[in-house]
């Protein structure tokens, strides 16, 4: 199986290799670049049946996943489960007379929230799927999200699990491929070091 979803990433140009900016702030040689898969629904229905398959014994009651590639996933998870799908983002700062700011002049640095009339049912049982799994922060913004909801997270699947330890989020986690990719924090990555210009290629 792990095979089978190499060559879906493989064959739809989404290994990436050269020097980039992760959403965690850590440099790697290689990124996986999720929505050149994602835009195959082939693919995107084939990767959601692993999630599906894989918790439909946890009585999973609604999906949820981060924007953006997680919007996708939950949705076509969510799918295939026969429950909601819904989606947690960066809250919208706001002045004090009540006006959304843009991203220059506010900080969206505060976790996730729902918005959008989404809702959670207190005890609700709770999957969260995300695409990319490297220090798992994206994830634990949207468990804090559905716990501030009193929903219960019941498992996490992610695409691609690139983390170098374990991430232990106190409940079951599948990933369609595990594959031990090097980052670097920024102060000691050997890329720099070398010179090789810094890429970020994808945004939140």
């Amino acid at each position: 199986m792990n095979n089978d979803v190499e060559r879906m990433f493989e064959k739809s140009g989404a290994v990436l290799k050269g020097h980039f900016l992760l959403a965690s702030g850590r440099h790697s040689p290689v990124y996986w670049e999720k929505f050149q898969v994602l835009q195959f629904p082939e693919y995107t229905m084939a990767l959601c049946s692993m999630f599906a398959r894989f918790f439909r014994k946890y009585n999973v009651q609604l999906v949820a996943g981060p924007t953006t590639g997680g919007v996708i996933l939950a949705f076509e998870t969510a799918r295939q489960l026969a429950v909601r799908g819904i989606f947690a983002e960066k809250p919208v700062p706001v002045s004090s007379t009540g006006q959304a700011l843009s991203k220059a002049e506010g900080d969206s640095s505060g976790g996730r929230v729902f918005r959008r009339g989404f809702s959670i049912s207190p005890g609700e049982r709770v999957l969260i799927v995300d695409d990319i799994l490297t220090t798992g922060s994206s994830v634990r913004e949207v468990v804090d999200a559905v716990t501030a909801k009193k929903g219960l997270v019941v498992g996490i699947g992610v695409l691609v699990d690139r983390s170098e330890t374990p991430v232990d989020f106190g409940v079951p986690l599948f990933s369609c491929l595990r594959s031990l990719t090097p980052t670097y924090d920024p102060e000691n990555c050997p890329l720099c070091a070398q010179n090789v210009p810094l890429v970020k290629p994808g945004s939140s």
